[in-house]
């Protein structure tokens, strides 16, 4: 039985043209080479897998095979590789320093591979400094990392640097489907684009997910063999979802997800696969973007027929909710309750349900006082206006009349009781306002208390253009507009116009005065405004010259409230009085403040001074406060 070699070693590239997915950097040293261009030190860098180290081996056999007689030699007496995550001290580095001055036997270089050398120590960086920048002729140093930022800039400094790039998905794929054939193996296009999915740009990391699959499913390699080894979700999964997000089928979608729990994958990695399914039918929606679909040809398909079905609104939206739901997971304490709700969230984006206009809403069961204008009318269907004929019934005959609801064109008024005799008055009548209802509720004109039958015969008038303002929404009686509209009446009301003639300026006494601001504190407290009631009874007025109400408060803020609400106060003040001309004057001193105890110390000691016992009280029983 021969041993088994995996293929990340077996298929190994031996020159420049077998690297995948890295021709930007092969054609430079392969260029280098022929031009005679070679740094001497030089620094691979990028992710795992993607060929650093074997970059290096092919580039140190390739520039000793100029003038060599065996082409196919693979030099390795000149291919020193020294791995710096188990040789990263300074001995280690003195070492190949003092092996580098030696010149190599066969061939024209020696090259030195140092793998992982973010490794080394900064010590060991420091030693190897001189070295490398002023190596010997002969040798030549690759530096291969993938954490390009661990290393000092004097090394950086002294080296060329080759970024890596991760392998598409697409270039993995054909360099698996060479493999598989080369194998006799029959590989579905799809697999092997969930392997070359799955290994996340490392062709290591895919050759490896290839082995174990073949080991599971045999010479044949189907997309069902690869989703229940890897332990991934199939696309069709999230195919059925979508589907049932787009006609709504919230119970069906959670059984759905119900039955993907119990298969043992996570709700996280269901609603992240999701949001990248929603994420490749966008890209499909566009011809430019279909490039950007990283799937196999049947796949493919499927995608651009379920993208039809969808419009770039519900996918923003879509993507938008799975991916808040992806952030929220890890922190949430009820995690399947988070993905449900959000799958149903999915599932009412296109889903109207019983939703209503909120305008229609705010208008129902409102009737519109007016009656249209000729001027809303062009042309010959403008009506003429007319005034309406109002005809009441005796009392001593049938019930009152019923009007028909006059249609837009001709805006006439016809009684259905001709029958009821009527006298014609030359008296003017007032047009009355007509309401026109909704839908069916009938034409009701306001009721007339005469007893006698009035009509009124049509009289000609030019049309006038009357201003009419209808209000699209209701309007909160707490916002801000309602607010702005109550300050402006009630700053009409107190700058509304007095009448010409002279107000009454009725003399009176200090105790009337006191009696009625008494009352209105009263009143205040029995509506329950305590704050501004306390304030008022703070402090006793006084009357000078006659007409000035002097009242002394103790801070500024009671001086504040009080004059906010003095309006009310001197108008009720002015009539009890019968006095227009009274005025309120409001000063403050801070030393009426101490007559207040608030603190329980201030308050024992108002006590005390009323009866100077409490404190004999106190010390007989020992109280405290």
């Amino acid at each position: 039985m021969e041993p088994f070699v995996v293929s990340a070693r077996k298929y190994r590239p031996q020159t420049f043209k077998d690297v995948v997915g890295q021709q930007a950097i092969t054609n430079t040293l392969l260029n280098a080479i022929d031009n005679n261009h070679l740094a001497q030190a030089l620094l691979f860098c990028g992710p795992r897998g993607v060929g650093k180290t074997t970059c290096a081996r092919i580039l140190a056999k390739k520039i000793n095979q100029e003038g060599a007689v065996h082409t196919d030699e693979d030099f390795a007496f000149n291919i020193f590789e020294l791995d710096a995550a188990s040789n990263n001290s300074v001995d280690d580095i003195r070492n190949l320093i003092d092996q580098v001055r030696i010149p190599p036997q066969v061939g024209k270089y020696k090259v030195y591979i140092i793998d992982e050398v973010h490794m080394l120590s900064q010590s060991a960086f420091n030693a190897f400094l001189k070295t490398l920048e002023e190596p010997p002729k002969h040798a030549i140093f690759i530096l291969a990392t993938t954490e390009k930022h661990k290393i000092i800039p004097t090394i950086l400094s002294r080296c060329q640097i080759f970024d890596f790039k991760r392998i598409t998905v697409k270039d993995a794929a054909n360099y698996l489907k060479y493999i598989a054939e080369n194998q006799g193996i029959k590989a579905d296009d799809d697999a092997l684009h969930i392997i070359a999915q799955k290994a996340d740009g490392a062709m290591r990391d895919a050759l490896s997910i290839f082995d174990r699959v073949v080991s599971f499913s045999g010479k044949s390699l189907t997309r069902k063999a690869v989703t229940e080894n890897l332990n991934v979700l199939d696309y069709d999964t999230y195919f059925s979802t979508t589907d049932l997000i787009l006609s709504n089928n919230i119970p069906a979608l959670l059984t759905l997800f119900n039955t993907t729990l119990s298969q043992g994958f996570e709700g996280h990695h269901f609603i992240a696969g999701l949001a990248s399914h929603f994420r490749d039918l966008m890209v499909c929606l566009h011809q430019d973007t279909i490039s950007l679909l990283e799937v196999g040809e049947e796949a493919k398909k499927k995608y651009l027929e379920q993208s039809k079905k969808t419009s770039s609104s519900f996918l923003l939206k879509a993507i938008s909710l799975a991916n808040d739901c992806d952030l929220k997971y890890k922190t949430s304490k009820n995690q399947r309750l988070l993905v449900e709700l959000t799958l149903m969230q999915l599932a009412s984006i296109s889903y109207d349900g019983e939703k209503k206009n909120p305008e229609s809403v705010a208008l129902q069961n409102q009737t519109i006082g007016f009656i249209a204008p000729a001027s809303f009318y062009k042309g010959d269907n403008a009506p003429t206006r007319v005034a309406p004929v109002i005809k009441t019934p005796v009392l001593t005959e049938v019930a009152e009349p019923k009007f028909e609801t006059p249609s837009a064109p001709s805006m006439e008024i016809v009684p259905s009781t001709p029958e009821i005799h009527t006298v014609v008055t030359e008296t003017p009548v007032e047009h009355p306002t007509i309401e026109i209802p909704n839908k069916e509720e009938e034409l009701l004109v306001a009721p007339i208390t005469e007893s006698k039958a009035v009509e009124v015969t049509p009289v000609m008038e030019p049309a006038k253009k009357i201003n009419i303002q209808i209000p699209s929404k209701r309007v909160s009686g707490l916002s801000l507009s309602s607010l702005q509209a109550k300050k402006e009446h009630e700053q009409q009301k107190r700058d509304g116009k007095k009448d010409e003639e002279q107000l009454p300026t009725e003399p009176f006494t200090e105790e009337e005065m006191q009696r009625h601001w008494a009352d209105f504190v009263q009143i205040l407290d029995d509506k329950g405004r305590k704050i501004l009631a306390s304030n008022l009874h703070s402090d006793v007025p006084k009357l000078k010259e006659g007409m000035y109400l002097c009242i002394q408060l103790p801070n500024d803020t009671m001086k504040k409230e009080v004059e906010r609400e003095q309006y009310d106060l001197m108008e009720y003040l002015k009539e009890k009085l019968n006095n227009h001309s009274i005025q309120l004057n409001i000063t403050v001193n801070e030393e009426t403040a101490k007559k207040y105890a608030f603190t329980p110390e201030e308050k024992y000691q108002k006590l005390r001074e009323k009866n100077p016992a409490i404190d004999l009280l106190r010390k007989e029983f020992d109280l405290d406060l």
